[in-house]
C-alpha cells in the first residue's frame, strides 16, 4: 500500500475521532495513541488532511449537503462522511492530486472501511462534484478554493 493511501486512511481514523469527541485538530494530532497509527513516512500528509478539513469544514460540509440528494449530513455514516470530507478537500485545495486519483482513492478506502453501498454512493458524489468543478473551472490542474456552495457554475 502507498504511503498517500496509508496516509489518508490515518486521516479517516483521526477525522472519526474528531467527529466523535468534538475536540480541536491539533488537539488530536498530539494525542499520546497517534504514534500508534502514524508513522513518521505518512505523518506530512495525513497532518494537512486532517488540518485541512477542519480548516474547511462548515465549506467542505456544506458542499456535502448539497450534492449529496436526499442525504442530510447526519444521516450519511461518521466513516462515509469523513471520506468524503477528505476527497472533497483534495479536490478543492490540492491541485497537484488529479481529481480521479482522489476519486479512486476514496473508494477504495470506502471498500475497506465502509459499508457495502459505500463505494458506490462515495463515487456517484465526488462524481458529480468533480463534474461541478469541470463546469466552472475548465478541466486544467487548479486550486478550487473559491468553490462555494451554490455558486453558479
Amino acid at each position: 500500500m502507498g504511503r498517500r493511501r496509508r496516509s489518508r486512511e490515518v486521516a479517516l481514523k483521526l477525522l472519526y475521532a474528531l467527529d466523535i469527541t468534538h475536540e480541536q485538530a491539533a488537539d488530536i494530532l498530539k494525542a499520546p495513541w497517534i504514534e500508534a497509527v502514524m508513522s513518521d513516512t505518512v505523518r506530512d500528509f495525513t497532518v494537512a488532511l486532517v488540518t485541512g478539513v477542519a480548516a474547511h469544514r462548515e465549506t467542505i460540509d456544506a458542499l456535502v449537503q448539497e450534492w449529496s440528494l436526499n442525504w442530510s449530513l447526519e444521516r450519511i455514516g461518521v466513516i462515509e462522511r469523513n471520506i468524503l470530507r477528505f476527497a472533497i478537500y483534495e479536490l478543492l485545495y490540492l491541485d497537484d492530486i488529479p481529481p480521479n486519483v482522489t476519486i479512486n482513492e476514496a473508494v477504495e478506502v470506502a471498500k475497506r472501511y465502509g459499508t457495502d453501498e459505500a463505494p458506490s454512493f462515495i463515487n456517484g458524489i465526488l462524481d458529480r462534484i468533480k463534474q461541478e468543478l469541470v463546469m466552472r473551472h475548465g478541466d486544467g490542474p487548479t486550486a478550487m478554493s473559491s468553490v462555494s456552495p451554490g455558486s453558479p457554475a
